[in-house]
């Protein structure tokens, strides 16, 4: 395997674009009027896309907004990107909390309509900690 991103349906490109700009520092890895690739500055294998619904490469039928699908972003400090998020004005669809799993998380919504799960690893409860490799 060379690669693995997700590739989200968009009416937007710019929109979509900058939303991961601006709270995630993601640039631009290649650009055209109907197609975004993003990565992270520090880590290449960090990825996403967007492509114009109705291009072409995108099966009739299947040029729906994303739905039932929930992209994690881990993360070693959520709390300066909730921050973050507020101030720009970001959708908060589940607001800032700890899971007894071992998550600190919130999540925000794309304007494409992909829900994003910003996550930082905490320690687990100990009724969760047995069920993570090496626990």
């Amino acid at each position: 395997m060379n690669s693995l991103f997700p590739l989200t349906c968009s009416d937007d490109l710019p929109a979509d674009r900058d939303f991961y700009r601006h709270l995630l520092g993601l640039e631009v890895a290649f650009e055209n009027d109907w197609y975004v690739q993003l990565r992270h500055p520090r880590n290449g294998a960090a990825q996403m896309a967007f492509v114009r619904r109705d291009h072409d490469s995108v099966p009739e039928g299947h040029r729906a907004r994303p739905a039932g699908v929930i992209v994690t972003v881990e993360v070693d400090e959520v709390d300066p990107l909730h921050a973050r998020a507020r101030e720009l004005s970001l959708p908060i669809v589940q607001e800032l909390r700890d899971e007894h799993w071992g998550q600190r998380h919130f999540i925000t919504r794309d304007p494409s309509g992909l829900l994003v799960d910003l996550v930082q690893l905490i320690p687990p409860s100990a009724e969760y900690a047995s069920g993570y490799a090496g626990g």
